[in-house]
């Protein structure tokens, strides 16, 4: 695999990752989303192969063993997420920069792995409590997956030191615009 640059965006669940990477999907043609493979059921709205790549847990397992992930990781009890190599392959074959929107250990990952080809962005809230606001006014929680998110993004937010560069998200637009002059700094 000749290494290509990739962006790595990661942030605990409802810092704002998702809208700052579609932003840049829009503003900067030469990148390309690489698209996760999970073995959660979609959610409403989601599309397997445009929004994750739907796995059962059987099947995730038997690719794991089979070397099919640059990286993965048991989230929760049997829900795998990770990123194929076949995807990551297939963007740098139409000539792609490749975004990544992962967990933080799946971006620490991919940044051990692609090293100074990867820029590493830790998307942060301004606070937990802003973060615990942002996940209940989505609605898609019922109360103890809210407080494992807001556990698990309390423990995130002390890796964000290993990334190349911190974002908060304290005013999204802000942050899009910073975002959009890094990766544009560094693809060149």
């Amino acid at each position: 695999m000749s290494y290509k640059k990739v962006i790595i965006f990661s942030a605990p669940s409802g810092a704002g990752k998702t809208t700052i990477v579609k932003y840049l999907l829009e503003q900067i043609s030469e990148l390309s989303f690489s698209i996760s493979a999970c073995s959660r059921n979609p959610r409403e709205n989601e599309k397997d192969g445009k929004d994750y790549y739907f796995l059962s847990v059987d099947e995730f397992k038997s690719r794991i063993n089979q070397s099919h992930f640059l990286e993965w990781e048991e989230v929760y009890s049997n829900m795998f997420y990770g990123t194929l190599i076949e995807e990551v392959e297939r963007l740098w074959a139409e000539g792609k920069v490749i975004i990544f929107d992962v967990d933080v250990k799946g971006a620490l990952a991919l940044k051990s792995h692609f090293k100074e080809n990867g820029l590493a962005i830790f998307v942060a809230p301004p606070s937990i409590e802003t973060l615990e606001e942002r996940l209940r006014s989505r609605g898609t929680e019922n109360e103890e997956s809210l407080n494992k998110r807001v556990s698990k993004a309390a423990s995130e937010m002390e890796f964000q030191s290993k990334f190349d560069v911190t974002v908060i998200n304290d005013n999204l637009e802000n942050s899009c615009h910073k975002s959009l002059n890094l990766v544009r700094e560094f693809i060149g």
